[in-house]
C-alpha cells in the first residue's frame, strides 16, 4: 500500500513539473534562453542585424488593444490561379510571422489569442500595393510583401501578396476600402 502511494506521488509531482514547465515556456520564453546566446555587435549600429533586435511599435499596442488580425492583400492584376494564391498567402503569413517573432512577440501572441484572424482582399496593381504598404508603415503597422521566384505562373521578382498584422481597427483603417477576394 505504501509503495503505491509513493508511485502515485511521484507521478503527481512529475505532472506538476511538466505543467509548470509548459506554463513558463509558453508565457515566459526568455526564461529558458541561454546566457551564451550571441548578442548583436555593438559596431555598425545602423546594420540590419542590430535593427532586428529592436521591438516594433506594434508591440506596445498588444498590451492595450484586444482584437488583432491579419489581412492578406492579393494583387488581382496578376491573374493567379487559386492554388498559386493560396501558396503566396501562406508565404506572406509565414514571412510576417518570422519578422515579428523576435521583435513583437506580444503582438503575435495577441493575434494568436484572437484566433489568428486572417482576411483576404484584392488590390489592382503593384503601385497600389506599395502605396498601401507606405500607409501601413506610416501608422507603424508591420507588413511583409512576397516576391515570387517566377518558377510557375508569375514573372520573377513579382510582388504578389502583402500581409498586414495589427489591431483590427488600425488594420481596417489601412485596408478597409479593399474588396474581399
Amino acid at each position: 500500500m505504501m509503495m503505491a502511494l509513493t508511485w502515485l506521488s511521484a507521478i503527481l509531482v512529475g505532472a506538476g513539473c511538466l505543467a509548470l514547465g509548459y506554463y513558463f515556456g509558453r508565457h515566459h520564453p526568455r526564461f529558458f534562453l541561454s546566457a551564451t546566446t550571441p548578442k548583436a555587435s555593438a559596431t555598425g549600429s545602423g546594420s540590419k542585424k542590430n535593427r532586428a533586435q529592436e521591438p516594433l511599435e506594434i508591440e506596445k499596442l498588444a498590451d492595450l488593444l484586444e482584437d488583432f488580425k491579419m489581412v492578406l492583400v492579393v494583387r488581382n492584376d496578376l491573374k493567379m490561379g487559386k492554388g498559386k494564391i493560396a501558396a503566396q498567402c501562406s508565404h506572406a503569413t509565414l514571412g510576417l510571422y518570422k519578422k515579428l517573432h523576435n521583435r513583437a512577440p506580444k503582438a503575435l501572441n495577441r493575434w494568436e489569442m484572437c484566433g489568428q484572424v486572417k482576411v483576404v482582399v484584392k488590390i489592382e496593381s503593384e503601385e497600389d500595393m506599395l502605396a498601401l504598404q507606405k500607409r501601413a508603415k506610416s501608422t507603424h503597422i508591420p507588413t511583409h510583401i512576397v516576391i515570387d521566384a517566377g518558377r510557375t505562373q508569375i514573372a520573377p521578382n513579382s510582388r504578389t501578396v502583402m500581409a498586414v498584422l495589427g489591431p483590427a481597427d488600425m488594420v481596417d483603417d489601412v485596408t478597409g476600402g479593399l474588396k474581399l477576394l
